[in-house]
């Protein structure tokens, strides 16, 4: 691949705790131990010393976004917060409107930290609230309940101005109406940003070793369908799969995912994506958090680097740009890949043939078959 100018840059910070792991979760997140706090200026300290080392990979790079995520990040205490915001502004050079989101949970102690997290500079919160029904939510292992939910949830729109909510749909037991009315409840609060999630089960977890009895396909399809139904009437802006914006409110640093944009990874188990005029690179640091900070504070090499060869781009870039619903410039595919389109120009036509894409001179997107088979789509690029 050849660049002429490098992809936007962003920087994910990876939080690795809960207070307990969720049966559906296949995230790197580790329950905290009642008789082993959080080890926080500890992982703080690993945080700046990855960072550091890491900085050659993006020299003199403005930084348009960050996101730390998880885990549950916001068991960062309010201060620890703020010490990670001061090191990452001193040593990377932001934007002065950067993104800077913190994903939460609705647990009563962390919403009480929401305004000194706002105060030390996120300006935008993305909550885990999953449904506001005490029975799904049990049902699903959260250990909030519906109170919690609409608690935080007030906490934060009256906290912050651009601020998710998460939601999961097809959960056990859950039927159209339940879904209306968890719909109906997060509207309620006026959220700038909706993510909304089919409830599935990952490799690895404890669903996957006792399922749940879940809706069927044609129950969760119908509940789909509602939910657009519902959202478009209002002036939603379906942009991707699983998100859903108000008018400005596009979550910058994941549509910087989804257009193939570079970021920076940091924490036990982050990965990185970053440009080069010749290459780019995969990162990807230890999982375990011991040893995440024990690399860290060795001065070692902290986790892996791949060069991604040329061949597998094609992929990796349509397997994140098809995922929106208005589609790409077709130019984008070359600022992106460093490849010329005609490298897959073949496997585009072949999937107009299928009705699976629609292309113009100026544009590439999935179809609304496309959309309803996005894995076929996708596996076309492989």
């Amino acid at each position: 691949p050849a660049f002429t100018a490098l992809p936007p840059l962003t920087v994910y910070v990876h939080f690795p705790w809960c207070e307990r792991k969720c049966p559906y979760c296949d995230f790197n997140s580790h329950a905290v131990k009642d008789t082993a706090p959080i080890p926080e200026a500890r992982y703080l300290d690993a945080l700046a010393r990855d960072l550091e080392a890491s900085l050659p990979l993006a020299w003199g790079r403005r930084v348009h976004a960050v996101f730390l995520g998880g885990g549950t990040p916001s068991l960062l205490s309010a201060e620890g917060f703020d010490r990670l915001l001061a090191t990452l502004r001193a040593l990377l050079p932001l934007e002065a409107d950067a993104e800077i989101t913190l994903e939460a949970n609705p647990g009563s102690v962390e919403a009480r930290r929401f305004a000194a997290y706002r105060k030390s500079g996120a300006n935008r919160l993305s909550l885990g609230i999953q449904s506001f029904d005490a029975a799904h939510l049990r049902a699903i292992g959260r250990i909030h309940d519906g109170e919690q939910a609409r608690h935080a949830a007030r906490v934060a729109a009256d906290t912050f101005e651009n601020f998710n909510f998460d939601l999961m749909y097809a959960l056990p037991g859950q039927t159209p109406d339940d879904l209306a009315r968890d719909l109906d409840t997060a509207l309620s609060f006026d959220p700038p940003h909706l993510s909304l999630y089919h409830l599935s089960i990952e490799p690895n977890t404890v669903f996957a070793k006792h399922p749940p009895v879940l809706p069927d396909d044609d129950a969760a399809a119908a509940m789909q369908d509602g939910i657009a139904a519902r959202l478009i009437s209002h002036g939603w802006d379906h942009y991707e799969v699983s998100a859903w914006a108000r008018a400005g409110r596009r979550s910058r640093h994941n549509l910087n995912y989804w257009m193939f944009g570079d970021y920076l990874g940091l924490g036990a188990g982050a990965h990185g994506k970053l440009s080069f005029p010749d290459h780019v690179l995969r990162t990807e640091k230890p999982r375990n958090p011991e040893s995440y900070m024990a690399a860290c504070e060795a001065g070692a090499d902290i986790g892996s680097r791949r060069e991604v060869a040329a061949g597998e781009l094609p992929f990796e870039f349509m397997l994140n740009a098809l995922r929106l619903n208005a589609g790409v410039a077709t130019s984008l595919f070359s600022e992106r890949t460093g490849l010329p389109l005609e490298a897959v120009l073949p496997r585009i036509v072949e999937a107009e043939r299928r009705g699976l894409i629609e292309r113009t001179p100026t544009t590439l997107r999935p179809s609304a078959r496309g959309r309803a088979f996005l894995n076929d789509l996708q596996e076309l690029f492989l």
